[in-house]
């Protein structure tokens, strides 16, 4: 091995400690670290740029665009919600949540699922009285464990798939033939969380957890007359135990339904009165079957894609200050409708249209993106500031997104179309039928994932190219003593390791040379080094920083570090015993 092998060695290492020992975003240590190889000579321009044109890559951004529409829609959160139920223990709640996320993680990216199930299960835990802690880490654990159960459950499995069909197009898998070990794997490792986090999951309260918003909002809801919740009591509709929020009265063909019963039914046309705060009102609008009792929101020019929540501080200078929002014509005036309003505390007993208009009123409207930067210098308003995580649902789409999913997956499993051209057909009807927004299909793809694909790839074909991988192979070797089994588990060990303290992406992407090559020398099948290498890199449980969805969690569920290496470690090497066990019966060296 010359100067090029050990300095691409060198330079693997730093990489490794960076991430290990900084707060350094990994897209830029790996994007560095492909730079100085390429300045140094050890990379040609087109290795370090193959991962951009890589199928793996490319279906890991149609993929995004996927979970997206289903988001948008409230297609998994209507799989879900009638799936979590009333549980009546922890072990019944983490049961109920993990076994469903487990199976549809098979057929969705980790990550999304994770984001979108984050608001829905904090409330669930709340609603039950369940600690939060107890669940979200079972969550990430969940979407990992599902992931491994098929090609497309995780990014690392299409990485890696991706590396292996540039290499020899023949050793294409499909898309459930990792379900041989993933399942048995997800099954124990379901079991194993189940049985024992009851025992090493203290109960932890997220960060910020105490502060509360002073800002009660009153907003006016309708239920539509086709909406699922018509004919169910106020408790079977999930509106009696809702965070941040309770149900304040329901107006009934001109009759008040105070103090409501939780046996109360719901009717076609309720408007149903709530008072909460701006989070809970963000999650009462994505409740199917609820509407604004507002017809200004569905006046307004832009689609509802294209809008978004907004606060905004009426000011002395306002003009429609002494006046009912009707009567100074809002909508008209800002293109925007208000849907709530709050003041200093106090609760406003009067249907949205007809409220006066006060100098300190907070509103909540839902207008164009273009509002904030409008109005923000506007002498009309003391403050206008836009609501994270908001998008208008479109729950008439959500059977559509469902059906685009299904589809996806039917035409890759039966060899109809390769998974790229199925996932890029359904990204496109997604935004075709209007599932999703064109704005809202380039928004949801994480360049700063791809971008750590794509320069892992440029390392790891500088591993290939300077012989550094053959060098780590032979010693892997003869460590192993020629045995193919040792040889497996010692790569798959190291793989761990890296993924632990690394993108998962970037571990796989680096190790697989080295797997490559250590089969090579051992004269034997690429086949159960390629799929070790994939079960490693999807699979890390003992730290926040070794899969994203365990750093998405770990906030607000109030971890610590040794929570996740308490309960995870053991795992970790629980999955790596039953997967160097069985991987060579299914495929043989």
């Amino acid at each position: 091995m010359d100067w090029k092998g050990w300095t691409t060695l060198a330079t693997v290492i730093g990489v490794a400690l960076v991430l290990a020992l900084t707060r350094i975003a990994p897209d830029l240590v790996l994007i560095g670290a492909v730079t100085v190889l390429l300045t140094l000579g050890v990379l040609t321009p087109a290795d370090a740029l193959g991962g951009l044109a890589n199928e793996g890559m490319i279906t890991v951004a149609a993929l995004f665009v996927v979970a997206a529409g289903l988001q948008e829609t409230g297609g998994l959160e209507m799989l879900t919600r009638p799936i979590l139920g009333r549980p009546k223990s922890v072990l019944g709640a983490q049961s109920r949540l993990m076994i469903p996320v487990t199976f549809l993680s098979a057929f969705l990216n980790n990550t999304p699922i994770v984001a979108m199930m984050l608001p829905v299960v904090t409330d669930w835990a709340k609603k039950h009285r369940i600690s939060v802690s107890k669940l979200l880490l079972p969550l990430s654990y969940a979407t990992i464990l599902g992931g491994t159960c098929s090609l497309i459950g995780t990014s690392t499995n299409l990485v890696v798939h991706g590396l292996l069909t540039a290499r020899d197009p023949t050793l294409s898998m499909g898309l459930f033939e990792l379900g041989w070990v993933g399942i048995p794997c997800a099954a124990i490792g379901l079991v194993y969380v189940l049985l024992v986090s009851r025992f090493l999951l203290p109960d932890r309260k997220p960060v910020m957890s105490e502060l509360s918003d002073p800002r009660e909002y009153t907003i006016e809801m309708i239920v539509e007359p086709a909406s699922p919740l018509v004919g169910r009591t106020i408790e079977q509709a999930g509106l009696r135990h809702l965070t941040g929020m309770y149900l304040m009265e329901i107006h009934r063909g001109g009759n008040v339904l105070p103090a409501v019963s939780s046996s109360e039914k719901l009717a076609g046309d309720d408007r149903v009165i709530f008072v909460g705060v701006v989070e809970s009102v963000v999650d009462l609008q994505r409740i199917r079957g609820l509407r604004p009792a507002t017809d200004h929101i569905f006046k307004l020019n832009a689609p509802r894609s294209e809008r978004c929540l907004i606060e905004a501080v009426v000011s002395n200078s306002c003009p429609l200050v002494g006046r009912t929002i009707r009567e100074g014509r809002f909508r008209s005036i800002y293109s925007a409708a208000v849907i709530a309003v709050a003041r200093n505390g106090h609760r406003i007993r009067k249907k949205i249209g007809d409220i006066v208009l006060q100098v300190g009123d907070t509103l909540l409207l839902e207008a164009h993106l273009s509002f904030v930067d409008t109005h923000r210098n506007s002498r009309d308003f003391f403050l206008v500031s836009a609501v994270d995580g908001y998008t208008p649902p479109r729950h008439d789409k959500a059977w559509i997104s469902i059906m685009i999913l299904v589809s996806m997956v039917a035409t890759a499993a039966s060899g109809l179309l390769p998974m790229l051209n199925a996932a890029l057909l359904a990204a496109g009807a997604l935004v075709l039928t209007g599932c999703l927004g064109v704005f809202s299909a380039r928004r949801s793809v994480d360049w700063k994932i791809l971008l750590v694909i794509a320069a892992a790839f440029g390392l790891s074909r500088a591993l290939e190219t300077t012989h550094a991988a053959s060098w780590v192979a032979d010693s892997i070797v003869a460590s192993s003593g020629g045995s193919p089994w040792l040889a497996l588990a010692s790569v798959y060990f190291v793989t761990m390791i890296f993924n632990a303290f690394m993108s998962n992406n970037a571990a796989a992407a680096l190790l697989f040379p080295i797997a490559i090559e250590t089969a090579r020398s051992l004269n034997v099948s690429i086949m159960p080094f390629v799929v070790g290498i994939m079960m490693a890199g999807s699979n890390d449980f003992a730290t926040p920083i070794g899969y994203q969805t365990n750093l998405m969690v770990y906030g607000p569920g109030g971890y610590h570090f040794s929570d996740y290496l308490r309960l995870g470690g053991p795992l970790n090497l629980l999955l790596w015993a039953v997967a160097v066990a069985i991987i060579p019966h299914v495929w043989r060296f």
